[in-house]
């Protein structure tokens, strides 16, 4: 199905509800690298990933030239510069790209007081009532992008919709540096020729099995019963019940809370020994404490990450009953969680920690995950 550019959501009202919300979701387009690109002309034009060039380095972000040779985010910079011999790598400045960050928010804040950041780079804005008056979300998005690219330089893309859910799949549309609406009557229809692998909130291994269920479109996933996918997906069932339907009811939240915390380190060589793990993964145990301590946060489930030479990646979680108290309490609980990966004959590459279950959650939505830097 074609995207819907032009019409106005306004116009069109859904059956469900009696008032037509307006979110719109901005994203910035491959923020990290513009800013890079911006404040270093000769990387204008260029292939640039940020991250480190070491063997053992991840890319974090990759400019359009980048991408166009297959450079993704989180991609290891071996496998990178492989495929982009002239890519040039940058460290990353996050204390810069927190305060152009701040610069984006400001230009939201000029349209309402409802936004909901997702990380320094996007956000929802629910815009049914702005402060400027403007009956069309359209028309907002358009003077954020602009208002946007005077003041930092950057380019930024937008989706609008009735819901956060397709606002994110429309901001993704007409990239970069464009905008995109999916309206109330079209939403449903949009969302059943969508694949599902590319639904916001599932991945791989959800597309993996849904595939292996018969499912591979939103159309496949709307002929699905409820009970059929509780069965299935459990308390996640409901939420691809409706999102099938083009229904998400989730309000924007700007007090939202974090549904996990997690921190992970990629190593300079390969660990093979349980002490050596254990001293690795000490540090980032603290500061997933510390965030979470700082933010008042008490998570009850802690998930352990492993990733090996091989790329193989597994993950081990323990939940209790009730919260951690200490940051003593989680390390002795990764400890016994990372001991009876040992003796191993192949090497690990990537350690992660994160703790989760901060309060009574139930499956709204994709996963807010905060994943701190290393």
């Amino acid at each position: 199905m074609q995207p819907v550019t032009s019409a106005e959501l306004e116009e069109q009202k859904p059956d469900r509800e009696e008032r037509v919300r307006r979110i719109i979701h901005v994203d910035m387009d491959a923020f990290y690298a513009s800013v890079e690109q911006r404040d270093n002309p000769e990387l204008r034009g260029k292939p640039v990933a940020v991250g480190g060039a070491a063997a053992r380095g991840v890319v974090a972000a990759a400019s359009y030239e980048a991408r166009a040779f297959g450079v993704r985010s989180a991609l290891p910079s071996i496998t990178a510069k492989r495929r982009c011999p002239d890519l040039i790598f940058v460290p990353p400045r996050f204390d810069v790209y927190r305060a152009v960050s701040a610069q984006i928010h400001m230009v939201f804040a000029e349209h309402t007081d409802l936004i909901e950041p997702l990380s320094l780079d996007e956000a929802y804005l629910d815009v049914t009532d702005n402060k400027q008056g403007i009956p069309i979300a359209t028309e907002i998005a358009t003077r954020i992008r602009a208002r946007i690219k005077e003041i930092t330089g950057l380019n930024a893309s937008a989706g609008i919709s009735y819901c956060k859910f397709l606002a994110k799949m429309a901001s993704d549309l007409n990239k970069p540096n464009g905008q995109a609406v999916i309206t109330p009557k079209n939403g449903p229809a949009f969302v059943e020729g969508l694949a599902v692998k590319k639904f916001h909130g599932v991945g791989p291994a959800t597309a993996a099995k849904m595939e292996r269920l018969g499912v591979l479109t939103g159309a496949d996933l709307k002929a699905k019963s409820l009970a059929f996918l509780q069965e299935h997906f459990g308390k996640s069932g409901a939420w691809y019940y409706n999102i099938s339907r083009g229904i998400d009811d989730r309000p924007v939240r700007p007090d939202r809370e974090r549904k996990s915390v997690g921190a992970e380190d990629t190593f300079m060589a390969d660990l093979f020994d349980l002490d050596a793990a254990r001293a690795e993964i000490s540090p980032l145990i603290d500061k997933v404490w510390r965030h979470c301590e700082a933010k008042d946060l008490h998570g009850r489930s802690v998930t352990l990450k492993v990733k090996y030479a091989d790329f193989q990646i597994i993950t081990r979680s323990k939940t209790e009953a009730t919260p951690f108290g200490s940051v003593a309490e989680i390390v002795a609980t990764v400890q016994k969680l990372l001991a009876p990966l040992f003796p191993t004959a192949k090497g690990i590459r990537l350690l992660g920690v994160t703790l989760s279950s901060f309060g009574d959650e139930t499956a709204s939505g994709p996963a807010d995950q905060l994943q701190l830097e290393i």
